[in-house]
């Protein structure tokens, strides 16, 4: 699953409304808040926290709030009834470890319990199991963090997360936003340091495929309604969206549009399966320059029957006399070439 991040510090209004129904409509199907309560500010924020659950509900999205059991107490709920925060569309609390297991294990027969995952250890969890907590409830949920050169290391974190999926729960981490960054710092709120900045669809699948992470949720506010296309693109389509600037109007036909990887992997450039069966026009040498990273290129008449194969550069390569360079993908987007493995479908439309 994947799912956003809303903040109360600010009013849910008709902004954060659009937003969150933007995001439902493209396949997030999870919110998460944190809770942090000013003492002066305790009303606003709890009328805050019921149209962020009564929104949620509404899009049929889960809502899990990190909370401190004396926040939760200050604000008029109680972990001893934690059917009063279902009842407002509250579906899991993010407990920390200054509340005591046995409480924990209770919570979790009736709701989603999210635990600390790089913290757990497994004395707490033999704890819990002590208690008969409902491990079918409960999700093992990493942090954010927002100052750099503080997120988790890889490494450690594929290991701490190897030894998480033995205790049968959901892991989940967090990938950075590219559009309203949290202040103050506005560095972005990844789970891993690896990912601060970076697009938030190839952390994601990053995450997902390759260090045993089950959902994602983006840190930051928001992601721009692109972005939002390419995860959906992705997630229901099985397709990589990527943006372009082609400056050879000639060739933007055999640029633009729908192809896939060829079955047999390139390691330098991604081949188009399809260019070379279209209309291919007789193709003079020019812009026969450098091609960094995501140029988009022809060969041309030079490479004889190969004339007319479009390809994108995974990698630097020199100039090749037989090889125009038509275009190139926004730099944001080539971030996305790792996802096109052999045989993946993917389309290039011209950026605005």
């Amino acid at each position: 699953m994947l799912g956003c991040s809303v903040f109360l510090a600010n009013e849910i209004d008709e902004k954060v409304e659009v937003n969150l129904k933007e995001m439902s409509q493209h396949g997030f199907k999870g919110v998460f808040t944190s809770l942090h309560i000013p003492e002066d500010d305790k009303s606003s924020y709890v009328a805050r926290l019921k149209k962020l659950g009564e929104l949620a509900q509404k899009l049929k999205m889960n809502v899990m709030v990190d909370i401190s059991e004396k926040a939760l107490e200050e604000i008029g709920f109680s972990l001893d009834n934690p059917q009063e925060l279902k009842e407002i569309g509250i579906t899991g609390i993010r407990m920390d470890y200054g509340i005591e297991p046995e409480k924990i294990a209770e919570v979790s027969k009736t709701m989603t319990v999210g635990l600390n995952a790089s913290t757990l250890s497994e004395e707490f969890v033999k704890q819990l199991d002590e208690y008969d907590a409902n491990k079918k409830n409960m999700e093992l949920w990493h942090n954010y963090y927002p100052r750099m050169e503080t997120g988790l290391d890889r490494k450690w974190f594929a290991q701490k997360n190897h030894w998480l999926h033995e205790l049968n729960m959901k892991v989940i981490a967090f990938a950075p936003g590219d559009n309203q960054l949290r202040g103050p710092l506005y560095d972005t709120l990844p789970t891993l340091e690896d990912h601060r900045q970076k697009h938030p669809l190839a952390v994601a699948v990053d995450l997902l495929q390759n260090l045993e992470v089950d959902e994602v949720y983006i840190g930051d506010s928001s992601i721009h309604t692109f972005t939002m296309k390419q995860f959906s693109d992705y997630f229901a389509k099985d397709l990589v969206t990527l943006r372009a600037r082609t400056y050879q109007p000639a060739y933007q036909q055999l640029i633009i549009g729908a192809h896939s990887n060829r079955m047999d992997d390139a390691r330098d450039v991604i081949r188009s399966a399809e260019a070379r069966f279209k209309k291919i026009p007789q193709i003079i040498p020019e812009n026969t320059k450098e091609r960094p990273t995501g140029s988009l290129t022809l060969d041309n008449e030079q490479y004889g029957r190969y004339m007319g194969e479009m390809q994108i550069t995974k990698r630097n390569l020199p100039a090749d006399l037989r090889v125009n360079v038509v275009g190139n993908l926004i730099s944001k987007d080539c971030e996305l070439l790792p996802l096109i493995e052999a045989g993946k479908k993917y389309q290039i439309i011209e950026s605005e």
